[in-house]
């Protein structure tokens, strides 16, 4: 394994930091106060998303799509430094067309979707003209387990009829969001991973109906994390994504690269944790001495470091080997890094947080912004616990077969 950046790689990476240094950071503020002021999509997206496109900077995330379609060919690897950088800002990945969860969208339109809806959907999100939506969550179950899902989806001649609830649905409330794939059951009697489907819904279609963006620890996000009803939603049956009880398989291959994309964009907010950290730290006095004097503010930057290096390093792995062997074979990387980096942006934010004091917890940092983020990602894509038990499983599996080898290792009393 090869994790040096390639010479495509460096000068990629070289001007996305140059783009993100000149036009997304310096526009921040902005981007604050247009959103508390109800002004959402903000002003400059537009502008920044065309100037993003004219520089080659669009669609960077798709590795797998075709060269008749936009965006530079990158593999999981080389995208993952650039996913960093873009982490730094939570809105940023939006003006590269890089933004969850339309880019999981686009991988599953890619692979399963006829002609006619890649022309409808796929194309325009591309584009970037319009957002999407992945409903699969509800509030009666155990989302972490997708064979729950409660929505129904009855087959009624050339339609299918969905009726369900649906919540923390990112992107639902955002203005542009015109598609839904939506997962529910289409045959309840059918074995447990075959009784789902997705369908896509034109986010217009009667019967479709937002209740509320729900706040994550207090923080309302724009684009939402929304409860949706789905009453009598008639849709015709050519909007079927693949085929009938395959809803539950499309939604693993789905969620394998957007975990790693979750996880990448989060060390880029370690990162950054870390270096407002270091410079808080030298610039602060308390009772006479900068706190990068003291013992225990330098053994947290010694340990933030130690933790943002370990991740970076596994989860760089894990994109090498999506891009080498799968995700259903990466799949035990994919569940440690879902795991592991969450804690470890939690760890490092907090840490920060502690260094800055109560400024640390007001919107005048993003550590607030990030450190919500780190936790709900414990949830998002499944909780810790679904991750930990898998790896579990396969570590006991492994176990089995080999039972009794590391007996040779102990040492009996002498008699």
């Amino acid at each position: 394994m090869d994790f040096s950046f390639s010479p495509k790689v460096e000068e990629l990476r070289l001007r996305l930091q140059h783009f993100m240094d000149t036009h997304v950071v310096p526009r921040h503020g902005q981007w604050l106060a247009e959103v508390r002021d109800g002004q959402f999509p903000v002003s400059f997206m537009a502008d920044l998303k065309a100037l993003a496109r004219s520089e080659g900077l669009w669609n960077l995330f798709l590795p797998t799509l075709g060269s008749d379609e936009p965006g530079t060919r990158l593999s999981n690897l080389e995208y993952a430094p650039l996913a960093e950088i873009m982490g730094r800002v939570p809105w940023a990945s939006e003006v590269f067309n890089c933004s969850a969860p339309d880019t999981g969208n686009m991988e599953l339109l890619h692979l399963f979707a006829t002609p006619e809806q890649r022309q409808d959907w796929l194309n325009p999100l591309l584009e970037g003209e319009i957002r999407s939506a992945f409903a699969m969550s509800e509030p009666d179950i155990a989302s972490s387990d997708a064979s729950n899902v409660q929505t129904l989806i009855r087959r009624d001649g050339d339609h299918y009829v969905l009726n369900g609830r649906k919540w923390f649905i990112t992107n639902a409330s955002h203005p542009r969001c015109r598609l839904l794939l939506v997962m529910g059951k289409t045959d309840p009697e059918a074995e447990p991973h075959r009784q789902q489907s997705i369908i896509l819904v034109p986010f217009d279609t009667p019967g479709v109906r937002v209740l509320r963006n729900i706040p994550v620890l207090n923080h309302l996000s724009p684009e939402g994390h929304s409860e949706i009803l789905l009453r009598d939603v008639r849709v015709p049956a050519v909007n079927l994504l693949g085929r009938e009880g395959d809803g539950f398989m499309m939604a693993q291959a789905r969620l394998g690269p957007g975990r790693v994309h979750h996880c990448m964009r989060a060390i880029g907010m370690a990162e950054l944790a870390l270096q407002l950290m270091l410079e808080r730290c030298q610039e602060r006095c308390v009772f006479g001495r900068h706190l990068s004097q003291y013992a225990n503010i330098g053994d947290w930057i010694g340990e933030s470091r130690l933790d943002i290096e370990q991740a970076r390093l596994l989860v760089l792995k894990t994109a090498w080997m999506l891009d080498e062997v799968g995700a259903k074979v990466a799949r035990r990387e994919i569940a440690m890094i879902k795991a592991q980096i969450p804690r470890v942006l939690c760890r490092v934010v907090d840490r920060a947080m502690q260094v800055f004091g109560a400024m640390g917890m007001s919107p005048d940092t993003p550590l607030a912004d990030f450190f919500t983020w780190g936790r709900a990602l414990r949830f998002a894509d499944g909780p810790d616990e679904v991750h930990l038990r898998s790896l579990a499983r396969w570590e006991l599996g492994e176990s089995s077969t080999r039972f009794g080898q590391s007996a040779a290792y102990l040492t009996p009393f002498a008699s």
